[in-house]
């Protein structure tokens, strides 16, 4: 009878153990899927901003030099590689707040035929690549503690995924557009 309460305490003992670390490897799973998510809404929002900082440049509202950095700053920022993508969308964020932040730049292109449209389709851009960065990088951090503890290390429950990396960008918005 000793034995057979021991081999079944063990067997139960077991079954959990099974059960905690299989859900331990399905939270990780899910928090894979969701930094997934979040780094393409992050991509998502980041080429919206640079697709209206394009339409803003071609639209014949700005001066010449004006359109030209930000049309420049917006390329860069759609073409760049993996590795010169932070910095090309944090000059894109710096041109944005140096055309912006221009005295009465806000007013004049309100006055505008079709100007008004662009500011708030660029005030929603913005504050999208804001969020969309905060999320995605909340996601980051969420993941990176999952697979440091001890049981995912050791079993190696995130398979051969890489360590996710923060998205560090200056997406500070003009100071015209925090204002508002």
């Amino acid at each position: 009878m000793s034995t057979t309460i021991v081999v079944l305490v063990v067997g139960i003992v077991m079954v959990l153990a099974a059960v905690y670390v299989s859900w331990r490897a399905g939270r990780l799973d899910r928090l894979h899927i969701r930094l997934e998510l979040a780094r393409e809404a992050l991509d998502v929002a980041l080429v919206r901003r640079a697709a209206v900082v394009l339409e803003l440049a071609g639209s014949r509202l700005l001066d010449p030099a004006t359109s030209l950095v930000l049309a420049a700053a917006a390329h860069e920022a759609r073409t760049a590689g993996p590795d010169e993508r932070e910095h090309a969308e944090s000059d894109l964020s710096r041109a944005l707040r140096a055309a912006i932040d221009q005295d009465r730049f806000r007013e004049r292109l309100s006055e505008s035929h079709g100007g008004r449209a662009l500011l708030e389709e660029l005030d929603a851009a913005v504050a999208k690549v804001v969020y969309a960065r905060r999320f995605f990088n909340n996601a980051v951090g969420v993941t990176r503690t999952a697979q440091r503890r001890w049981l995912a290390r050791s079993l190696r429950l995130a398979g051969r995924t890489d360590f996710p990396e923060f998205f560090e960008i200056d997406d500070n918005p003009p100071e015209t557009m925090a204002t508002e």
